[in-house]
């Protein structure tokens, strides 16, 4: 691992450091070279940061975690690397760094497609899911989901069950799969699949986190597509997402007395692409 490499993820593991304090750095060193001059703060650069974040910095016991992360299988991976997924770089304030754990070929392969839906996935969803994916899979499109309960996992274990890709991006860190009930599927995708975070491994998944997990689902893929999702739901956010970074957004029709199907229909009526066919997908992706 290069220096400057080094001290960036350092820096993303140092608390009260957000996105717009590591910019801010880099504006004024792009090289992080003044940060090596601890504890002397006499330069600007340095005066960005608070006394805790210089601390974290220059811990030993932050970089011994580090450290360890390729023992485990995690590789951390920054903007500035070539196996950086080049759309990413293209949405609003793309992640300084993620943290991967898999197939890491799966971040440079196009196309691919989000999935997400309710938590609370009808048979509906299944059963969609199972109309749409085999010719999707056969065109070698990589499905990227959540790893949340309902849509999400439903799209991850039928990309898995049709013999395609799968990524799962999380809200918190490695060591901490949220739900607990995917930690199994977590660890089969991080075997052969990939699962990913902006979030250093020992983060705790805070709320606040689903939704900005969210731009990455759709700022990874070509396009993005809604299964089930009521009129308040974070599919929904995602959708935006995806339209406002000029992606493709597809939804599924559904019943109008379902409550499931609410916001995929709304969806539609604001634009988004109806689907009913996997060719409804393949026609905006080839």
């Amino acid at each position: 691992m290069d220096d400057f490499k080094r001290k960036l993820i350092q820096l993303h593991h140092s608390r009260d450091v957000g996105w717009k304090k590591i910019y801010e750095l880099l504006k004024r060193d792009p090289k992080l070279d003044t940060l090596t001059c601890y504890p002397q703060r006499e330069n600007s650069t340095q005066s960005i940061l608070s006394s805790q974040a210089l601390k974290d910095f220059h811990s030993t016991y932050i970089q011994e975690q580090i450290r360890q992360y390729s023992n485990q299988g995690i590789k951390a991976i920054t903007i500035f690397d070539e196996e950086y997924p080049e759309l990413l770089k293209q949405i609003y304030q793309p992640p300084w760094v993620l943290y991967v754990k898999g197939d890491l070929s799966l971040l440079t392969k196009n196309p691919k497609l989000a999935v997400v839906g309710s938590r609370q996935a009808s048979q509906y969803s299944h059963k969609s899911i199972d109309i749409l994916f085999p010719e999707l899979i056969k065109k070698d499109i990589i499905i990227v989901s959540g790893l949340a309960s309902g849509v999400d996992t439903i799209a991850h274990q039928k990309a898995i069950y049709y013999h395609g890709q799968t990524i799962g991006v999380i809200a918190g860190g490695f060591y901490h799969i949220y739900p607990k009930e995917n930690k199994k599927l977590a660890s089969e995708m991080m075997q052969r699949h990939l699962v990913m975070s902006e979030y250093p491994p020992h983060s705790n998944p805070e709320k606040w986190q689903f939704p900005m997990r969210n731009r990455i689902i759709s700022g990874m893929s070509q396009g993005t597509l809604i299964v089930e999702a009521k009129r308040k739901s974070g599919s929904l956010i995602t959708a935006n997402f995806a339209v406002n970074e000029g992606r493709d957004v597809f939804a599924l029709p559904g019943n109008i007395l379902s409550p499931l199907s609410i916001g995929t229909n709304e969806l539609i009526q604001q634009g988004a692409k109806l689907v009913i066919h996997p060719n409804d997908i393949l026609e905006e992706f080839f």
